[in-house]
């Protein structure tokens, strides 16, 4: 497990790119923490990190936007914070996103759909809120437990 103490939104570009390096050839990074913690955020410069050009926001109502990064590849960003649910995540058909081999998926409130998140590729980001505002994000990456 890594971890990074991010102080400020100064520290986020650190961050994002010691993420990139963390995830090996994982395809599904999921973002853990409570509302306000700066999953958004995050996922943002990690989109920019990849080179998507596209504006990046949270699809809490879609619950999916669709990126592409700088070599064409699927970036995938989902918001489940709005899901009452797991059949709706059944009617969008997750499977074609979820186990794309080529596209990258970015999770918010992945502990809503765990039970079909795939048991392999996946990489957990903790964030947490200390009460100076700074963060701590953990990255487990399960492939390597």
């Amino acid at each position: 497990m890594d971890s990074i103490l991010l102080k400020g939104l100064n520290d986020i570009d650190k961050a994002a790119s010691k993420i990139l390096s963390s995830i090996g050839e994982n395809r599904i990074i999921c973002f853990y923490g409570e509302m306000g913690a700066g999953k958004t955020t995050l996922i943002r410069e990690i989109c920019k990190k990849l080179g998507v050009t596209d504006v990046v926001t949270s699809p809490t109502f879609a619950l999916v936007n669709e990126y592409t990064d700088e070599n064409g590849t699927p970036v995938y960003h989902f918001d489940f914070y709005r899901i009452k649910q797991i059949d709706e995540v059944f009617d969008f058909g997750y499977e074609e996103y979820f186990y794309n081999p080529n596209a990258i998926c970015l999770i918010e409130w992945p502990e809503l759909v765990e039970p079909i998140l795939p048991s392999e590729g996946v990489v957990d980001i903790y964030l947490k809120v200390n009460q100076d505002s700074s963060r701590v994000i953990e990255i487990v990456n399960k492939t390597e437990q």
